[in-house]
């Protein structure tokens, strides 16, 4: 059966010590408390730099056995690079520690920027750079550079690396790029927020949800009745169907599914709303 996984984007939050955390909870804690709450979440900190081994081994040993992570991609192939030439920077992402989260390690999120476009051929060469699954990522792991300290090149057993791409210019949101990832079988994020456009396009056989808050990008909360509407719309999604309302800029339909798996992440952390929110969400969809 399908499943829904429902988390914050992050966790290493001084503003929720004393509200999502308890006061006793010692920072050293925090992804562990996370993990007894939730079943997934993201990683940030590798978005802004290499992470070391010993982190990630860390993220898994603290973390329950059916925990998931979904694991941002650096910033410095999305952002400085813009795509070009970045087959090492990958190689150094993926031989960062990455494969000690052994089966945790469920989705790889590449975010873009919202100020500028994505070079479509860049963008069309990257997914095809892309590793599969865990065998393919150490393979091209193992072309690191002495960028990486403690490199790891080896799974422990191979399994799927999902990835998911959230497309925050307009230009990029076009039935072209559509197509493309649905023909990579990449999932372009449901990116919900008010400082870029918002699509629910199906490209690949799971769904990628990230509430980033409306009005307030970062900041606001979704009220209960919100969040009853994105309840129903996963039930929709996860049964492999998709809302009457779907807010699509194709008319091709998305393959036929028995049901598709949802991750969905809470960023509306500014003011401490994400674990809250995302508790809440919990719920609904388990009723």
């Amino acid at each position: 059966m399908s499943s829904v996984r429902i988390g914050p984007s992050g966790w290493s939050y001084d503003s929720w010590q004393g509200d999502f955390y308890p006061d006793w909870l010692p920072k050293a804690r925090r992804l562990e408390y996370v993990g007894r709450h939730f079943s997934a979440v993201e990683v940030n900190g590798s978005f802004y730099s290499l992470l070391s081994a010993k982190t990630w081994d860390k993220y898994g040993r603290e973390t329950p056995e059916s925990f998931r992570f979904a694991v941002k991609g650096s910033r410095f192939i999305t952002h400085n690079k813009q795509l070009g030439d970045v087959r090492g920077p990958l190689a150094n992402f993926l031989a960062s520690g990455l494969l000690l989260l052994g089966k945790k390690l469920d989705v790889i999120l590449w975010q873009f920027p919202a100020r500028r476009a994505v070079d479509p051929e860049r963008l069309d060469a990257f997914v095809r750079l892309l590793p599969g699954d865990t065998n393919a990522a150490a393979a091209l792991a193992g072309e690191h550079d002495d960028r990486v300290d403690d490199p790891v090149t080896s799974a422990d057993s191979n399994h799927r690396i999902r990835h998911a791409v959230e497309l925050r210019h307009p230009d990029d949101l076009t039935a072209e790029r559509v197509g493309a990832l649905r023909d990579a079988g990449i999932a372009l994020v449901f990116s919900h927020a008010s400082d870029w456009p918002y699509v629910e396009e199906v490209t690949a056989g799971f769904i990628y949800l990230r509430l980033h808050g409306a009005p307030k990008t970062y900041a606001s909360r979704y009220p209960p009745p919100e969040l009853r509407r994105w309840a129903a719309r996963l039930e929709r999604w996860r049964a492999g169907e998709e809302p009457d309302d779907a807010e699509r800029i194709t008319d091709g339909k998305p393959p036929p599914r028995k049901g598709r798996d949802a991750y969905v992440f809470f960023d509306n952390d500014s003011e401490g709303h994400a674990p809250h929110d995302a508790r809440r969400l919990m719920e609904l969809v388990d009723e």
